[in-house]
């Protein structure tokens, strides 16, 4: 019973795999269309035949044309010699000098000075591999694709036909008149000019150098977006950020996320997440978080603002910060609307409501300008104009030191505030204290001008000028109504003690935000492959490729018998 079973089961096998090959589509076999003479010859072409002039064969949606071919008909296969043509439909052309086919696998090897070409490109390499199967075209020696402004050059590469997609792997070099394109991985759509690129790829040319190490660029329109440790670097300039747009033919960049511009000749830093920048017209926007750092005497200087702006040409540079702007460096920090600075006259103007505090002290009014030294690159001058106030704590007390005037004129000294005159119905109340610091009386009085000599941010010495009112009271003396000028206001919990101070909390809530979408993103384009954009899957819906026909000579074929 158990060996009936076997054998059933046997029989049942083995006509389903009969059915299965019997229902498998049989290889078509090369047709010979034409040949001025065919002969058999035994000695020369085994089991084969011999074609001589104007030979055409056809396979299956494909045409061959050469000078002389041997056709091996029971392997369904054939050897081509001299000005080889192998063209399917009329999308691809393969020219060479000798050729090989097989019918049963639908491949063709081509060699001796072989050119493909396409309607939108020319391969030129030694040897070329087609694969109808897949419809792909491989080679791997050193091979030359012209495709209208661009020349590329690789040590290997494949080709899709259906996508006309060149692909290389290794050392591929795109020429364009305007650049140059350096990667070892890179996707080239001969139609649309589209490339991708994948690794660490150059874009060099007259005007910057582009490193990339996941980007897109179009080639025609020279368009670009770069992602994954990108940077553009101009001889002035370098971009960087997550992700970079790019217009070669305005100059114009666009950077988001975690984007730094470093000026390398005015030593200055632009930082922020979003950035617009024009070459061409010397100008730059930066947005969230942004923070322009300068190098000053040594010391670095922080701006912040909602909004940077920064034009002008080198030595003509003009820094423009808005909304509540904050300013940071070593004794020295401040508040306002706005600010602007112009590099040629060495003028900030502090715009708004300004609060400055040098060292220890406070000092506000309406107008508030620094003025710096061209030659020598320092802080030279303050300028303060119309309701001028400095004010600082008494060291051990719980008093304030109280300058006010209309004007503040002051000299900067290495960097320091050092020689201050307010003048104009200047107001004072200072504690004044001996070398052990004991109070020895609170100096209120009146004048025309004071000047006040500063050593290390402190007042070293207070002199008074014309139509001088007042006294030195001991503290017992002088109620607490009368130790406070009018219009006093102490704003030290105000005061922008660090670098990092400058920023809101809701800035630096907007910063982690967008650092941690870099950090996100940047793990994610690790394991996701760049897509293919729509615009080059649906660019020849849009402009149809150009019919490209061939010709082929008719003849009589004759037969030698």
């Amino acid at each position: 019973m158990k060996k009936s079973l076997f054998f059933i089961s046997y029989c049942l096998l083995l006509l389903s795999v009969q059915f299965i090959f019997a229902q498998a589509p049989k290889p078509k076999t090369i047709n010979i269309e034409n040949a001025d003479l065919v002969e058999v010859n035994e000695v020369l072409v085994p089991d084969g035949v011999l074609l001589t002039g104007n030979v055409k064969v056809n396979h299956d949606g494909i045409v061959l044309t050469c000078n002389k071919a041997y056709v091996f008909k029971k392997e369904n296969y054939l050897k081509a010699f001299g000005n080889v043509q192998l063209v399917q439909g009329d999308t691809l052309f393969l020219n060479s000098k000798y050729a090989e086919y097989s019918g049963n696998s639908k491949k063709a090897f081509a060699t001796g000075d072989a050119v493909m070409s396409s309607p939108d490109a020319t391969l030129q390499t030694d040897t070329i591999n087609f694969d109808r199967n897949i419809q792909q075209v491989f080679y791997n020696t050193k091979g030359t694709i012209v495709n209208k402004d661009n020349t590329l050059v690789s040590k290997s590469g494949r080709y899709f036909v259906a996508e006309k997609k060149f692909q290389f792997l290794t050392e591929v070099t795109i020429t364009n008149p305007k650049y140059v394109i350096k990667s070892n991985h890179l996707d080239y759509y001969s139609n649309s000019g589209h490339t991708y690129l994948f690794g660490p790829s150059t874009i060099t040319s007259k005007t910057n150098y582009i490193y990339t190490e996941k980007g897109f660029y179009d080639t025609k329109k020279n368009l670009a977006h770069f992602l994954r440790k990108s940077y553009i670097k101009y001889d002035d300039r370098l971009i960087e950020g997550d992700s970079l747009y790019y217009n070669r033919n305005i100059e114009f960049a666009s950077a988001t996320r975690n984007v730094k511009i470093t000026d390398s000749i005015n030593r200055g830093i632009v930082k922020g997440h979003y950035a617009e920048i024009y070459k061409l017209k010397d100008s730059m926007f930066v947005t969230k978080r942004a923070v322009a750092i300068n190098l000053v005497e040594k010391d670095s200087v922080y701006i912040h603002g909602q909004k940077l702006m920064v034009t002008g040409k080198e030595g003509e540079r003009i820094l423009r910060a808005y909304k509540n702007v904050r300013f940071y460096k070593i004794d020295m920090s401040g508040k306002c609307d706005s600010i602007h600075s112009n590099s040629k006259t060495a003028l900030t103007k502090l715009i708004g409501n300004p609060i400055l505090w040098n060292g220890e002290s406070q000092i506000t009014g309406d107008i508030m300008h620094l003025i710096g030294d061209n030659t020598t690159k320092k802080l030279d001058s303050l300028k303060v104009l119309n309701n001028t106030f400095i004010v600082s704590r008494d060291t051990l007390g719980t008093g304030y030191n109280q300058v006010k005037g209309l004007n503040l004129f002051g000299k900067f000294k290495e960097g320091k505030l050092h020689d201050v005159d307010v003048i104009k119905n200047t107001e004072v109340v200072y504690y004044m204290r001996n070398d052990d610091n004991q109070l020895i009386g609170i100096n209120k009085n009146v004048s025309s001008k004071i000047n006040l000599i500063l050593e290390n941010n402190d007042i070293e010495t207070i002199t008074f000028f014309n139509k001088v009112d007042g006294d030195v009271y001991p503290e017992a003396d002088l109620p607490e109504n009368a130790r406070k000028l009018k219009g006093l206001k102490w704003r030290g919990d105000e005061r922008i003690k660090s670098k990092d101070d400058i920023f809101t909390a809701e800035d630096n809530e907007l910063n982690d935000k967008l650092v941690q979408e870099g950090k996100d993103q940047e793990a994610k384009d690790k394991t996701t492959p760049m897509k293919v954009r729509k615009e080059t899957l649906d660019y020849d819906k849009k402009k149809p490729a150009v019919n490209k026909t061939s010709t082929t000579k008719a003849s009589t074929t004759k037969t030698k018998k």
